[in-house]
């Protein structure tokens, strides 16, 4: 395998809506953090506890106050997959092209369990949840494209990001709980069903105009000689 001397970190553009605040939370948490706990650890912390989420998730179709434990989890996903990157960018022990590999190749598969959990749990049907992980993977993928492409890393699109992704989850969580159905033109659907039908339907729309946007600039940038 060989390497590549001139490689070119992207620039990251973050915008989402607790960017600010999140980004200085991370940064004093990690100049406090123990010396013997490094990036990977974070990182391991992060995709286990997005597996272990959507087990509890899966659980909660037989005990629905699991979905409470699966809450917790999601704010250790936070707290590991959110600060690996903080904590090596605090001690200088940037891996750039290691950690940006590992770090989205483990939020894929975490991303796998974690929607195989709430389609089994009951609280949505399996098609609307693997309808949302389609269209989260298929979004994905056209933000890798763009980082090697472009040259620019994008962790949020309208003001939302992988935070309030979260933050949205864990309290519908807390809401369907207590109120698992919603009625529209007089038909019960799942409340989770609802949610997540909009969210799939946002994520098309971010991805398309994602698409529209870098093709644009790609072909003005190598525009088709005549």
């Amino acid at each position: 395998m060989t390497t590549n001397a001139t490689f070119q970190q992207a620039d990251r553009s973050h915008t989402s809506l607790l960017a600010g605040l999140e980004k200085r939370a991370l940064l004093w948490i990690a100049k406090r953090l123990p010396a013997r706990v490094n990036p990977d650890h974070l990182t391991v912390l992060g995709f286990v506890s997005l597996v272990a989420t959507g087990a509890l998730y899966w659980n909660a179709r037989t005990n629905r106050w699991a979905v409470l434990l699966a809450i917790g989890g999601l704010a250790l996903n936070w707290f590991g997959d959110s600060l690996d990157g903080t904590l090596a960018r605090v001690r200088n022990q940037q891996r750039p092209r290691y950690g940006f590999y590992v770090d989205h190749v483990l939020d894929a598969v975490g991303t796998f369990f974690l929607m195989s959990g709430l389609a089994l749990s009951g609280f949505m049907t399996p098609a609307v949840a693997y309808g949302f992980l389609i269209a989260y993977l298929l979004l994905s993928i056209e933000i890798y494209l763009t980082t090697y492409t472009i040259g620019t890393f994008h962790l949020s699109y309208w003001s939302f990001g992988p935070t309030e992704l979260r933050i949205l989850l864990a309290v519908g969580s807390m809401v369907v709980l207590f109120r698992p159905y919603a009625t529209i033109a007089g038909k019960d659907f799942l409340l989770s069903d609802v949610g997540f039908t909009a969210g799939t339907v946002g994520l098309v729309l971010i991805l398309g105009q994602a698409v529209f946007r870098h093709t644009r600039a790609l072909y003005k940038l190598e525009p088709h000689a005549n």
